[in-house]
């Protein structure tokens, strides 16, 4: 019985190393996503060292522009849908996370939320912008609630959309994420992104599983492979805890719009009820039938609720 199981143990571990070298992919160099990833509108600023991929789209003249910001494993993409609707009317910008995308990894391997803001002001301050409106989906909710706490006097409105920033308990974790917040896992696993692990990701932050189309998956498969972003997110995990700067919420005075999917898993909605509460001048509008990512789900339904605020 001994060498049986000896036996079934080295065929389990000997299988299961076979799996994740089929699963293995080897990371991308930026100038390699580029020719598929940037456009036109595309550029790419250096802040403090690092290279941001930022889109400036509409009026220029617009003197408060609209800015977009990604949550953790997407990039300026996921806001394709608000964008169309709204670069006739206003300025937007957006841009890839430090960490993510194809701006890739922070210099400093500095992830903490502080950090964040200030490359979101120092972004304001290279375009010449004194004053913005501030859209946040995720962990880019967190980044624009908190760069408005830290610098009142830059961001005129929030929009905040299935934000973090508050201890949570999820209901279901993509399995990405879990990957990516073990220790062991995302060492030994450092090489293995298989795209099924990268569907059922997405899916699982979608109202509706059936959305996810192969192009989104490809699209957050390739750009997960940019050099630097897997181990990026393991440090983001680590560093941007949710809880800091949560009791300065009361001081904020901007009228603030909160989106949120009545089908997150993630962060649920007692969290952006928690918000409404928190927040003065604050207004929580839920969209029942949407996920974690409701802007990205359903551009169109979410958008007008943004005009309406604006």
């Amino acid at each position: 019985m001994l060498k049986a199981t000896v036996s079934l143990i080295l065929v389990i571990a000997v299988a299961l190393l076979i799996f994740v070298k089929i699963h293995s992919a080897q990371d991308i160099p930026v100038e390699k996503l580029k020719p598929h990833w940037a456009s036109s509108a595309s550029s790419f600023v250096n802040i403090d060292g690092l290279t941001l991929h930022i889109r400036d789209e509409g009026p220029k003249n617009d003197k408060t522009p609209i800015v977009l910001v990604h949550g953790t494993g997407a990039s300026l993409h996921t806001w394709d849908g608000w964008v169309s609707g709204l670069k006739s009317k206003r300025r937007v910008i957006r841009f890839d996370l430090p960490g993510f995308g194809l701006t890739g990894p922070e210099p400093q391997n500095n992830y903490t939320i502080e950090k964040y803001t200030d490359y979101l002001v120092k972004l304001l301050d290279h375009l010449g912008i004194a004053h913005a409106i501030v859209a946040g989906n995720s962990l880019g909710g967190y980044v624009g609630w908190a760069t408005a706490v830290r610098y009142p006097n830059r961001i005129s409105k929030l929009v905040l959309v299935d934000a973090s920033g508050y201890p949570y308990k999820a209901e279901s974790v993509p399995i990405a994420f879990k990957l990516s917040q073990n220790k062991f896992a995302s060492m030994f696993l450092k090489d293995f992104i298989p795209k099924f692990v990268v569907r059922s990701s997405i899916e699982n932050v979608y109202g509706d599983p059936s959305l996810v189309s192969d192009e989104l998956v490809n699209r957050y498969y390739e750009l997960a492979l940019r050099e630097g972003n897997r181990a990026a997110i393991s440090e983001r995990f680590i560093q941007t805890q949710p809880g800091k700067l949560r009791y300065e919420l009361n001081t904020l005075s901007v009228p603030t719009l909160l989106i949120w999917g009545g089908k997150d898993k993630l962060i649920p909605l007692e969290m952006g009820k928690q918000f409404e509460r928190d927040i003065p001048n604050s207004t929580l509008v839920v969209f029942d039938n949407l996920g974690h990512v409701p802007h990205e789900e359903d551009p169109e339904a979410t958008l007008s609720t943004v005009l309406a605020f604006l």
